[in-house]
């Protein structure tokens, strides 16, 4: 009888669920959403909020990424995929990335990739990275993010969809296609490239986009992070305090900018100037509703489902590996946050003046800053107007697009002396003028309406109640998918073996480097002894593609092999005030799309073919080797490149030498050289490099030049064939 009773009550719920969607959707149909992300931490909250709703209110059509911020496009499609499939919706496309571009004369051709900001983009993927290079590349940043700190391979199960060249769906034609299909919503949630590129091409498209929602900006807001607190001492320096923005490694020079924003300016600007409705969730908003305490332990008490588990754990990471003692104060429910704001103003129709749960709202007469006062001038820093007779896209000769566009992050233009920087690239600045546009803007998140909750803000119930509902909720994770793996380290027995000649072999993951890897490791160990490798993350790959140095090793069963990760940056590219972040002024030669780092960091498509390793990057840490914490298994902890180095030096014999192939940049082996004197009486430096100067002095060696001569006159080069 009691079951009787509990299946009536489950049929009941469902009908007024059913009920309910039809009240507040179009004609009783779902609410068609696509959800332009850059595949951040938070960006995942978002999307996983959206795939738990109830989908005859709310049908998410399609995901599209944003390749030029906080990932790299090869880990975040893959990332995207093992999340659609634990939640069981494959039929969800993913479009990312492209080979498209735009011609001089400024005609935008099809299938452009994202991977550069439009006022970068040219005939090809291959770029710099004036903007980009405001976010950090190794730890807490794109590693971090690629990796999802190293839990995205130990949970997400794997599915049958994965990266594949020229089979990829593109950004732009999900975009097409989804969008011409009729009325749809859309979600930006990171730099708005993508949505920006397909508005100039596609603008006779405009009139399907009902509402595009936008997490980005900072309006009227004071930034609460880096302040002195009450009881500092006068020797504390406020860092971006009050400012606008929160671009915290910038501030310096651009105190107004917000990293969604900043990641492609001009591309904002046709967003919010295209005629289409716009709702912003700034930093005024987000600024207001930080992962406090209490949010934290509440989540860690309820994590019912794999999506819960799979977000705290994430979460937790993040948290554990912050840079300061302040993470409760200064990282924000951002992303997840305006999808919770947006679906709550879409329930009800008509909905003029943005009412809903979770955020007050206000229309505000906004701008996107696109380039610095004084306008007309041409200083070398705009590629729209600089040396042109015709301005780029027909762009007005005076007008707001024609000023000084910030170069990097210390651009001197943007540097006052004992003041705030005074470039506003990227601001979402409130204006009178002509230029601006009716936006309706969330201001502060709205308190949690019980008092008796410890959840002080109304969207963290909302947020932990839609992740564990049982409906929609993930199938499995990559253990209960695959029950009998166990991670089992393959080490051959080599105690009798007279072993070769020692080995280190120094690669930056491009494809060929796979197969020269390959060979090393099928020649008899008693001719060549592989004693370790280090990956050089400045070439083809961006670092988090260590993993599949991981998992060849694996397959080879010679997981006693140990990997070093070299320096992210090229020496004297990282940026003297703030080492996480720097300039991209070699990499700028490499293709972001095909036949550059997107199959590099995916292997063609094939490196999910692989058997998986029990070895992998985390972000797991140590205060031993610098970190603010010890996380929880900081044993897990990734090598660096001259740990390892130096841990080999260790268990050579006195007098004997070790030879280094190096078949990348040499940043790896011009550090070894540096760190000791002694080091050069041990090194043998053979191979690729030394056979092919001058053609490597062209290709490889072409990112870090000063390397190369730091090599040449510290270590005797020598070919010796094997």
């Amino acid at each position: 009888m009691l079951q009787r009773y509990l299946l009536a009550a489950v049929v009941l719920i469902n009908a007024l669920e059913l009920v309910r969607a039809n009240l507040y959707t179009d004609g009783g149909k779902p609410h068609r959403i696509l959800l332009d992300t850059d595949v951040d931490t938070d960006d995942f909250f978002a999307l996983l909020y959206l795939l738990k709703l109830n989908r005859s209110e709310f049908e998410l059509e399609a995901v599209t990424i944003n390749t030029n911020a906080w990932t790299d496009a090869g880990h975040a499609v893959n990332q995207i995929y093992d999340i659609l499939y634990m939640m069981d919706r494959d039929d969800i496309p993913v479009g990312m990335g492209g080979e498209g571009g735009i011609t001089e004369a400024g005609d935008v051709l099809p299938d452009v990739g994202g991977y550069l900001p439009i006022v970068e983009q040219g005939n090809a993927t291959a770029g710099g990275c004036r903007y980009r290079q405001a976010i950090p590349v190794g730890l807490g940043g794109r590693l971090d993010i690629d990796s999802n700190y190293g839990i995205r391979k130990a949970f997400l199960p794997q599915g049958s969809r994965r990266y594949s060249p020229f089979r990829q769906p593109t950004s732009q034609q999900v975009l097409n296609e989804k969008i011409s299909a009729g009325p749809i919503t859309i979600f930006i949630i990171g730099a708005h490239t993508n949505i920006g590129i397909f508005l100039m091409r596609n603008p006779h498209l405009k009139k399907n986009i009902q509402q595009i929602y936008v997490m980005g900006g900072g309006v009227r807001s004071k930034n609460p992070t880096g302040c002195c607190p009450n009881n500092a001492s006068s020797s504390c320096q406020p860092r971006q305090c009050g400012n606008p923005g929160n671009l915290f490694t910038d501030y310096t020079s651009n105190p107004y900018g917000e990293f969604n924003i900043f990641g492609d300016p001009f591309a904002a600007y046709q967003v919010f100037h295209s005629g289409i409705p716009v709702t912003l969730v700034p930093l005024d908003a987000t600024n207001t509703i930080p992962i406090n305490e209490n949010f934290f332990k509440a989540f860690e008490q309820n994590q019912h489902t794999y999506e819960a588990q799979y977000c705290f754990q994430s979460l937790k990471m993040a948290r554990d590996t912050w840079f300061d003692d302040q993470f409760y104060t200064s990282y924000f429910m951002w992303d997840s946050f305006t999808s919770g704001v947006a679906v709550s103003i879409m329930r009800t129709l008509h909905n003029q003046n943005g009412e809903n749960e979770f955020a007050e709202m206000e229309y505000m007469n906004i701008t996107v800053v696109t380039s610095n006062e004084p306008y007309g001038i041409n200083d070398g820093s705009n590629p729209f107007f600089d040396d042109r007779k015709v301005p780029k896209f027909n762009l007005e000769k005076e007008g707001v697009h024609s000023g000084h566009v910030q170069t990097g992050l210390r651009d001197p233009f943007c540097i006052v002396q004992n003041g705030r920087g005074r470039c506003k690239d990227g601001y979402t600045e409130e204006v009178t003028s002509s230029d601006a546009v009716r936006v309706l803007v969330a201001t502060r998140a709205k308190p949690n309406p019980d008092s008796n909750s410890i959840l002080d803000r109304a969207y963290f119930k909302s947020f932990l109640d839609v992740l564990n509902h049982p409906h929609q909720t993930g199938r499995f994770n990559f253990t209960m998918q695959f029950p009998h793996y166990k991670e089992v380290f393959y080490k051959p027995d080599l105690g009798t073996k007279r072993l070769g000649k020692p080995v280190v072999f120094d690669m930056d993951m491009s494809a060929g480097d796979f197969l020269a890897l390959f060979y090393l490791l099928k020649v008899p160990v008693e001719i060549i002894n592989l004693k370790a490798i280090i990956v050089s993350p400045i070439g083809w790959a961006n670092a988090a593609s260590i993993d599949i140095v991981y998992d060849l090793l694996h397959m080879m069963g010679r997981d006693d092999i140990p990997v070093g990760l070299g320096d992210v940056f090229a020496m004297n590219q990282s940026d003297p005030l703030f080492s996480a972040v720097g300039d991209c002024k070699y990499l700028k030669v490499i293709p972001h799309g095909n036949g550059g780092l997107l199959d590099s960091d995916t292997l063609y498509g094939l490196a999910r073919d692989l058997p998986r390793s029990p070895r992998r990057y985390t972000a797991e840490n140590s205060v031993k080797y610098g970190a603010p914490r010890d996380t929880d298994h900081p044993e897990l902890r990734q090598p660096l490149a001259l740990e390892i180095w130096e841990s080999i030096v260790r268990t050579l014999d006195p007098g004997s030498k070790i030879t280094i192939l190096t078949s990348g940049p040499l940043t790896s082996l011009a550090k070894i050289i540096q760190n000791e004197n002694n080091t050069r009486s041990v090194i043998q430096v053979s191979g690729l490099i030394c056979y092919c100067q001058v053609k490597k002095l062209a290709t490889d060696s072409a990112y870090d030049v000063s390397n190369f001569i730091a090599g040449c006159l510290c270590c005797r080069w020598t070919y010796q064939p094997w």
